[in-house]
């Protein structure tokens, strides 16, 4: 396992991310196949482990924490988030970190960040009615957090106000960077900025929400052609352990292939050369066709019809890249009400998306697109049929 130093310690540059745990048929986390996963990760030098007030509808501390704790306390470093970006009069800092810290079955934090500090959360963050970094900096001073950190969707003008304001508290951030928004969202400029205030870089989304471990046939062949061994996933964590400042590179592992597969590529260093480097930057350009969609889905909540709006965004970017029967299928598979041609265009998702998608715009040239796609206008007439028969009865 390739390691980095932070103040003293000794991080495993693969940290394991608990957003996208393996679930059950029912949604609820498969704890025994989690608990093989942490297993193997301790096993093989992982010693960084994240998670979040609000992933898994709150149960990823709940499971981290159990399985966590059958092992050495020092064996192991825990990082968790206030959820400031979506703060309401009952979310208290000492009400939400006291129960964390129940909820992890620990007595401190290795690592503690503020959620998404962002264009929409940054009066939130700074309102004195709420004294939430206030409440943290005490916190840290009493050894409950050893290290205090934020993570940051914004955009690079809004990380330099929270940074000129708050900077000299804050001991590590996490951002969004891969190959592609190294361009795509500025992150180039995000991380130069972090490292003139002396801040080491988190690495969140490598692989995009997967997005960039499943590349168009083209790509991949592109790649292979390269490195025959190495998978597309790999190719993201190796431009990453690359850039200046990075120290540690999260990856939201859902199985133990994606497991076994990403602590191979942290075994050893493997430097790209001028022209692997090239062509990633080559592939990028070709998959900026889309929108920077992670599946936070941040944007759900809020939408009065209901709309799987992250699983839209994919079919979307799907489509852009090529017209293909399996996004027909997909869209068939769901009912009227739930298609794209069902946004009412309120907005309230772009308003809380991280990635500052105009969802209402995408979902209005979404509804344009699936009239060309593959046998569209077959389902359409069959659907018509339907509902036809449906209405005769």
């Amino acid at each position: 396992m390739i390691y980095c130093d932070f103040q003293g310690k000794k991080l495993s540059r693969l940290g394991f991310g608990t957003m996208r745990l393996p679930t059950k048929a029912d949604g609820s986390i498969d704890e025994a196949r989690t608990e093989e996963m942490v297993r193997y990760a301790l096993d093989h030098g992982v010693n960084y482990f994240d998670t979040a007030y609000p992933y898994h509808g709150g149960m990823s501390e709940v499971v981290i924490g159990k399985i966590l704790n059958k092992f050495p306390r020092d064996s192991y470093y825990l990082a968790t988030k206030y959820p400031g970006h979506q703060i309401s009069d009952h979310y208290d800092p000492a009400a939400v970190f006291n129960e964390q810290l129940e909820k992890c079955g620990v007595e401190y934090f290795d690592f503690y960040l503020l959620h998404n500090v962002c264009e929409n959360s940054y009066a939130t963050y700074t309102d004195p009615r709420w004294g939430i970094i206030d409440y943290f900096i005490e916190q840290k001073r009493q050894g409950r957090i050893k290290h205090l950190g934020f993570s940051s969707h914004g955009a690079p003008e809004n990380l330099e106000q929270f940074l000129d304001t708050y900077g000299e508290h804050m001991e590590f951030c996490q951002i969004q960077l891969n190959y592609l928004d190294w361009t795509l969202q500025d992150a180039k400029a995000k991380c130069e900025l972090l490292t003139k205030h002396n801040i080491p870089i988190w690495v969140m989304e490598p692989v995009r929400g997967g997005k960039l471990a499943k590349l168009p046939e083209l790509q991949e062949e592109k790649l292979r052609a390269l490195r025959p061994e190495e998978s597309s996933a790999a190719w993201c964590f190796r431009w990453l352990l690359e850039v200046p400042n990075v120290h540690v590179i999260l990856s939201g592992m859902s199985d133990m292939e994606q497991m076994k597969d990403n602590v191979k590529t942290f075994s050893e260093e493997k430097p790209l050369t001028a022209e692997e480097r090239a062509t990633l930057e080559e592939i990028a350009g070709v998959l900026k066709g889309g929108v920077p969609c992670t599946a936070c889905r941040y944007c759900c909540d809020g939408c009065p019809m209901g709309l799987d709006i992250p699983m839209l965004l994919a079919s979307y970017n799907d489509a852009k890249f090529a017209s293909a029967f399996t996004v027909s299928m997909r869209l068939d598979s769901m009912p009227k009400e739930k298609l794209p041609t069902a946004c009412v265009g309120c907005g309230a998702c772009a308003e809380i998306c991280p990635q500052h998608i105009d969802v209402p715009g995408v979902m209005r040239e979404f509804s344009e697109m699936m009239k060309t796609l593959p046998n569209w206008t077959q389902v359409c007439k069959e659907r018509e049929a339907a509902a036809a028969r449906q209405k005769q009865k």
